[in-house]
């Protein structure tokens, strides 16, 4: 514990009272690197964080609960009464054991029934053993699958505040288009009264009144067409816009998520999310939600009216909306759960095309056709079957909410024959109320259709917020370092990584001179690609430091960090472009002469004018049509057109002949020079250049030193190396057998 905080605590804590656990935190509230403690003392849990006055602390009582979670790479600690949540803390997989461990003995100082040891491979939250060899349960590392509710809509409010002001301009038109609806039923009841009926009792028609009416009837009409036309318009171009802010912003964060977010989804998921999700929810607010607020007016105001004219006849007309209530009660939630299981099918038949369509040449080649067909036609079976089970519910709800209408149209018309036959009311009156109770049924009806579509945005909804909630295991710092100068030393201190609850690399311990070139050897699996993913911060470590030029990286700016790594895949990715663009694809501004002496220096000038167009060329998408080695000399032109200081080769020349490799080799020869390179090769020969190999296994570093060296010791990588000969040997023996 760091003296400072151990001394501050020491004066308040009773003579009885001692230190049993504690957690140092490394993120604030917001995500954020700043400091903070958590200490589990014999009868008090205290915490202090930073910008925090003083300690706060509760005493151990058997309502108290301290539940331990870890997702995405953020773990949080959070302390309950009951059901009550007290308090919230947040840190990175670094303080991970420590966390659990203070969690585990607050459990047993906590409550009376006994406990295992502190150290038992126990789960602090779900008290279940853990699995040989881990430290996190797999049960509470799972993602809990939570139903939508109808709330989360309410959360669409974020997008639709800049537009605050058109908003209420469309509401104040669908006010103003609701009353001129309501405007002709009014004058009916004059036109039956004291133009149609005494006019069939011998009188003669009042033309001018007749006019009068007429007009009115006319002008509504013309009225509220032209303030329908003028709310429809603004709204739907405001709903568009909270659309596209959407999907702009969900994809933006989406961007800024860590790869480890990544590699749990599924490509076609978050395609179905960012596409025809925002596009359910632009729809909704476009058409559904102005129609549902059209006709919550329109029922308020018709039943204002109503009263107004005959409050008995009124009241009977109300008979209908304790049953539809009760129907939208009833099917509400079984609409909302199957809606967002229909989102969640129809992703796996988005995921069959994602899968297929950019891997059809392996499909092609193995013939394969009729397997993935049959595949994408189960998908599609799945999302039959369950669209069929919500079609169920939906098709028995909406004939009901009619039946109920029609039932309460009749006893209007029953109630309303009885009070014209008792001269309670004229019969102008009960065509007047009949033209009103057609439009109050037929908004009721309208609303009920609208629990599925407000069910289906419910559901959509949650899934966007799905992934604008998730936070980047990689976060920015608070105050960001800014370094000047990067000079290019690396330094692992104690590194440690683990893939959920498998351990990866471990206290690893590295220091990579300015300059220098360093050679990542060891079996499949030992951890080369995850160091170097660390080094790229793609991941951040569980335990350890890492350091560029005494700076921890963390400490930097993510961006800014990355800019001085320039990176070769072991295999190419290149976009759908031109040649050019995907050189410059690190540097947009970079100009035509920087683009080629970039891919001269990687050999790639010359076959790059061969094409057609030189390097306007169109590459197809993932580089169809170039040759894996051309593919690759174009991915070392882009990362070298970023002068990095940090050079890294994950497995760079794999992918290429062995002419164009010897190609490739001369360039790289002359451009590690001075810079900072950490080179993985399959290939052991192609690394005998490199100041030092650092040899791994199992996630620790076991020898490093110059090739000959290390060859000389006759260790791990002596091993390798002959093991690598020997197959290399068996290889062309077989291939002299052939010939």
């Amino acid at each position: 514990m760091p003296a400072a905080w151990r001394d501050e605590l020491a004066a308040q804590l009773a003579s009885d009272d001692a230190i049993e656990a504690w957690l140092t935190l490394d993120l604030d509230p917001q995500l954020h690197y700043a400091p903070g403690l958590v200490v589990l003392t014999r009868h008090h849990l205290w915490a202090r964080e930073q910008g925090d006055a003083s300690w706060r602390n509760w005493a151990h009582q058997a309502t108290l609960t301290l539940q331990q979670h870890d997702h995405a790479g953020v773990g949080s600690l959070a302390l309950h009464a009951g059901d009550t949540r007290l308090v919230v803390w947040r840190y990175t997989l670094e303080q991970m054991l420590a966390a659990q461990r203070l969690a585990t003995r607050f459990a047993q100082l906590s409550s009376a029934t006994p406990h295992r040891t502190p150290d038992a491979d126990i789960c602090p939250t779900c008290q279940t053993p853990l699995p040989p060899d881990t430290d996190i349960c797999p049960l509470c590392s799972r993602e809990a699958i939570t139903p939508p509710s109808t709330w989360v809509l309410f959360r669409l409010w974020r997008f639709a505040h800049p537009y605050r002001l058109q908003l209420l301009a469309g509401f104040l038109l669908t006010l103003a288009a609701t009353a001129a609806t309501l405007v002709p039923p009014y004058l009916t009841m004059p036109l039956m009264d004291e133009v149609l009926i005494p006019y069939q009792n011998g009188k003669p028609i009042n033309t001018g009144l007749v006019m009068q009416l007429l007009g009115g009837l006319l002008g509504s009409a013309l009225l509220a067409w032209a303030l329908g036309w003028a709310r429809t318009y603004i709204l739907a171009k405001v709903s568009e816009r909270i659309g596209a802010d959407l999907r702009t912003i969900t994809y933006e964060h989406l961007l800024r998520l860590s790869l480890e977010y990544f590699g749990a989804k599924r490509t076609g998921d978050l395609m179905a999310r960012i596409g025809s999700e925002t596009d359910r929810i632009c729809v909704f607010l476009s058409l559904h939600l102005l129609d549902f607020a059209t006709d919550v007016l329109m029922i308020v105001m018709t039943a204002a009216i109503l009263f107004s004219i005959n409050p008995w006849l009124a009241l009977v007309t109300l008979v209908p909306l304790p049953f539809i209530a009760w129907a939208i009660h009833v099917v509400r939630d079984r609409l909302r759960t199957g809606f967002e299981k229909i989102d969640r099918v129809w992703s796996e038949v988005t995921n069959v095309l994602a899968d297929t369509i950019p891997g059809i040449r392996v499909v092609k080649a193995f013939a394969q056709e009729t397997r993935e067909a049959a595949r994408f036609s189960e998908a599609n079976r799945h999302n039959l079957l369950v669209n069929d089970k919500i079609n169920k519910v939906w098709s028995l709800f909406t004939p009901s909410i009619s039946l109920f209408t029609e039932i309460g149209l009749l006893v209007v018309w029953a109630f309303g024959i009885w009070q014209v036959a008792n001269n309670q009311i004229t019969v102008g009156v009960l065509t007047a109320f009949l033209a009103y109770i057609g439009r109050f049924y037929g908004r009721l009806d309208s609303m009920s259709r609208i629990v599925s579509v407000t069910q289906k945005a419910a559901a959509g909804a949650k899934r966007i917020f799905d992934v604008l909630d998730h936070v980047s295991s990689v976060p920015e710092p608070t105050q960001p370092v800014h370094l000047d100068h990067v000079s290019g030393e690396l330094t692992l201190r104690e590194a440690g990584f683990r893939y959920g609850n498998r351990a990866v690399i471990r206290g690893l311990n590295l220091s990579i001179a300015p300059g220098e070139m360093i050679g990542l050897v060891g079996h499949s699996g030992s951890g080369k690609s995850t160091l170097v993913n660390l080094i790229c911060r793609f991941y951040d470590l569980s335990e350890g430091a890492i350091l560029l030029d005494g700076v921890d990286i963390r400490a930097l700016a993510v961006a800014d960090y990355r800019r001085n790594i320039g990176l070769v895949l072991q295999e190419p990715f290149l976009f759908f472009g031109t040649i050019a663009d995907n050189i410059a694809y690190g540097k947009p501004a970079a100009s035509r002469a920087e683009i080629v002496a970039a891919a001269r220096a990687a050999h790639a000038h010359e076959f790059i004018l061969r094409l057609p167009h030189g390097y306007d060329s169109l590459v197809g998408e993932r580089g169809q049509g170039l040759s894996g080695g051309e593919r690759q000399r174009i991915s070392i032109a882009r990362a070298l057109l970023i002068d990095p200081r940090i050079l890294i080769l994950d497995e760079a020349t794999s992918s290429v002949d062995t002419e164009t490799e010897k190609e490739i080799q001369k360039a790289l020869d002359n451009l590690v020079r001075g810079r900072t390179t950490i080179a993985i090769a399959h290939r052991l020969s192609t690394l005998r250049q490199a100041d030092r190999l650092v040899v791994m296994d199992r996630g620790q570093i076991v020898e490093v030193g110059p090739h000959d060296e290390l060859m000389a010791r006759e260790g791990a990588y002596f091993r390798l190396y002959q093991a690598q000969a020997r197959n290399v040997d068996t290889d062309l023996d077989d291939g002299d057998r052939d010939d």
